[in-house]
């Protein structure tokens, strides 16, 4: 079934992609008549697991400084967009750090990013874990979608330690309507699009921030840019002060938060910790302005 989407949030980001992607702008109408065409193309899913919970991603997933952004400049929304600069610039000027490690399956001629490392397979499909008292119910769970089939044990895992002070994955090229933060994401190519950020002074980082607009923060020397097949996540506490942790963020909304967050008391669908991503290429259908 295809999807169609209407700018009336605060970012936007995907139906800016789907209207850049043929030169339009992003506009209310502009939207609701690629609807109406019906042109199609295909869009690719990702799905985070952790232990038997998994959730399914179109957008993006961050951790760091644009995930403590986007979530965390909720306290000015009556600001509109506005909010995201606001709180942005406090963010720049108080910086923080995670540890933390990241580790991943690197795409074709990326493989240059990181260290080796083994896959260990901690992260097991409920199919393959499952009790003779849990059958009926996983029989049960099967009729629903349950991300991609895919043999992680083989693959060639790379791994960078933190600490960090942006992680930021991305499945289309725009995270907002002001915001092109993967430059080169592509709707349907199988990847996600990896956006680091491990050290940068602050004056730096606010140059950085300002070409976010225009894709060419990417081209920082403080930034990796990179695309991947997979993704592991294991989120760590703030640098300097180890009693707080962050907050992971899936398509602007939160996935999981970690001690002393913002809003810490609310629930999260995960917990603050190890998780993994992969990618089911061109799962999904979107309307879009022109075939493709």
């Amino acid at each position: 079934m295809p999807l169609g989407t209407v700018p009336a949030g605060t970012g936007n980001g995907m139906v800016k992609s789907t209207l850049d992607s043929a030169g339009e702008p992003c506009t209310a109408s502009n939207a609701v008549v690629a609807i109406i065409r019906g042109h199609k193309c295909s869009l690719d899913v990702a799905t985070i697991l952790q232990g038997d919970t998994k959730f399914f991603s179109v957008l993006m997933l961050a951790w760091g400084l644009v995930a403590d952004i986007d979530i965390e400049s909720e306290k000015y929304r009556w600001m509109g967009s506005a909010r995201l600069d606001f709180y942005g610039l406090q963010r720049m000027l108080c910086l923080r750090q995670y540890s933390g490690r990241i580790s991943f399956v690197p795409a074709p001629g990326f493989e240059g990013y990181g260290e080796p490392i083994k896959y260990n397979g901690e992260f097991t499909s409920v199919q393959s874990s499952i009790n003779p008292g849990q059958e009926q119910h996983v029989k049960a769970e099967q009729y629903s979608y349950q991300g991609p089939d895919v043999d992680l044990t083989n693959l060639e895992w790379r791994t960078i330690n933190g600490p960090f002070i942006s992680v930021w994955l991305h499945n289309v090229p725009w995270g907002g309507e002001g915001t092109m933060a993967a430059p080169d994401a592509k709707f349907a190519d199988g990847n996600l699009d990896l956006i680091l950020i491990k050290d940068c002074p602050k004056l730096g980082l606010l140059a950085l921030m300002t070409n976010l607009s225009n894709g060419r923060h990417v081209k920082s020397p403080h930034v990796m840019y990179l695309k991947v097949k997979a993704f592991i996540l294991e989120p760590g506490q703030r640098t300097k002060d180890p009693t707080r942790g962050g907050i992971i963020d899936i398509d602007g909304e939160v996935l999981a938060r970690g001690n002393g967050t913002y809003k810490h008391g609310q629930k999260t669908l995960m917990t603050y910790d190890k998780l993994q991503i992969t990618v089911d290429q061109g799962l999904a259908t979107l309307f879009c302005p022109v075939q493709q």
